[in-house]
């Protein structure tokens, strides 16, 4: 792939086709508590920032007040369901456990996942939990809205691999075996001093496989991800990430990795964050587009597809919920589990991404692939095919 390449299609057609493919978003972590933002919901928001609370501390807060706006109220329901149909997305792999503290992480993610299916249940099959293939494609089919449950932690499961069996049948069906920093598994992609898994991690591995649950090694170090490539039987997946060749990050991967990746049968999604894909405080889609062209080149037009992390404006991945600028991020003192340092990762507020402010934007990205001279064939692979394929291969 070259930028040099004619584009495919006309930004009409390219749209068109956006809305009739099947669109798997790989990782959109905040598909429940962040794509409503209801007047109730800037009211609670004004009183904790009056309380003087963290964004991590109001942010379980604002979970369970959307959940109760999904269900009580027709228009919070029409508004949810306005930004999926913006959005042109049939399927997004949504976050239920992440950067926490691995105390309580069992509990935040039961109540997390339960929360997930108060949402099915109120839209009355407008939004279905998809657990297989099959449920992806007749979501695609009747032309409704899915979510995949993921994990970006393994903290949930602690040091009990049975609960790999329990949240497999809640619905779970891809795991990141860390997130940036280290637990019982191996090492994230933050962390001081970065090892590959270790033998408790080896196992976690195989019981992934043993329960037909996506291994996902995006926010791991470089060495858990050659560890699970080591052990697992199954092809594993880069939900969410960029190269590192195109633009370094300590997010992105390696190209000798993505290779060995798509060797595997895996699957690579791109992320649309802006300092993870450009040193530039305005990050444009070429340089989107730059990390998705590279890594067709690296791996194949059978094993890209996009992982967008990202539903709202900002620097990281927000949801559309305005949280005001006055309002930290964590109470002073508190450590921050997330494990990102904010200037070293390109996290601060001058970062910005132009062409998409909020999950309805997403048919732009493929405006701008097919602008870039993805043909049609090619979008439909890097939309949704792609992903479908090892999803299939893995779970069923």
């Amino acid at each position: 792939m070259t930028p040099e390449r004619k584009p495919s299609l006309t930004p009409e057609e390219a749209r068109r086709l956006h809305h009739e493919a099947l669109v798997i978003d790989a990782q959109q972590p905040p598909v429940i508590n962040g794509f409503l933002y209801t007047e109730r919901m800037k009211a609670a928001v004004a009183e904790y920032a009056r309380q003087g609370l963290g964004r991590d501390e109001v942010a379980p807060h604002m979970a369970a007040l959307a959940a109760q706006e999904i269900q009580t109220s027709a228009a919070a329901r029409q508004q949810y369901l306005d930004l999926w149909r913006r959005s042109g997305v049939t399927v997004a792999c949504g976050t239920f456990s992440g950067a926490h503290r691995s105390t309580g992480a069992f509990d935040r993610a039961v109540e997390s996942i339960a929360r997930a299916y108060a949402f099915a249940h109120a839209l009355g099959g407008d939004l279905v939990i998809c657990r297989d293939a099959g449920e992806i494609e007749r979501t695609h089919r009747d032309r409704r809205h899915g979510i995949v449950l993921d994990f970006q932690n393994t903290t949930p499961i602690g040091d009990d691999l049975d609960r790999v069996g329990y949240f497999y049948n809640l619905g779970v069906r891809m795991i990141q075996l860390t997130y940036n920093l280290r637990n019982l598994v191996g090492d994230g992609c933050t962390e001081a001093h970065q090892g590959g898994l270790s033998y408790f991690g080896r196992e976690m591995v195989r019981c992934l496989n043993a329960s037909r649950i996506l291994v996902d090694v995006s926010h791991c170090s470089e060495q858990v991800g050659w560890d699970a490539l080591e052990v697992s039987t199954a092809p594993i997946v880069v939900s969410h990430a960029a190269s590192k060749a195109v633009c370094y990050h300590d997010r992105g991967k390696s190209d000798e990795l993505a290779k060995a990746i798509a060797g595997r049968g895996g699957f690579f999604g791109v992320v649309i964050v802006p300092g993870f894909i450009a040193e530039s405080t305005e990050a444009t889609l070429d340089d989107f587009a730059r990390h998705v062209e590279h890594l067709v080149g690296v791996m194949g037009i059978d094993h890209v597809g996009i992982g967008t992390d990202k539903a709202g404006p900002g620097p990281g991945t927000e949801s559309i919920v305005e949280y005001p600028a006055s309002m930290p991020r964590h109470r002073p003192g508190s450590f921050d589990w997330a494990g990102f340092r904010l200037e070293e990762h390109r996290l601060t507020p001058e970062y910005h991404l132009r062409g998409y402010d909020t999950f309805g934007d997403w048919p732009n990205l493929t405006v701008h692939l097919a602008r870039r001279g993805f043909n049609e064939g090619e979008l439909r692979k890097l939309l949704g095919l792609n992903f479908l394929r090892v999803f299939r291969d893995v779970v069923g």
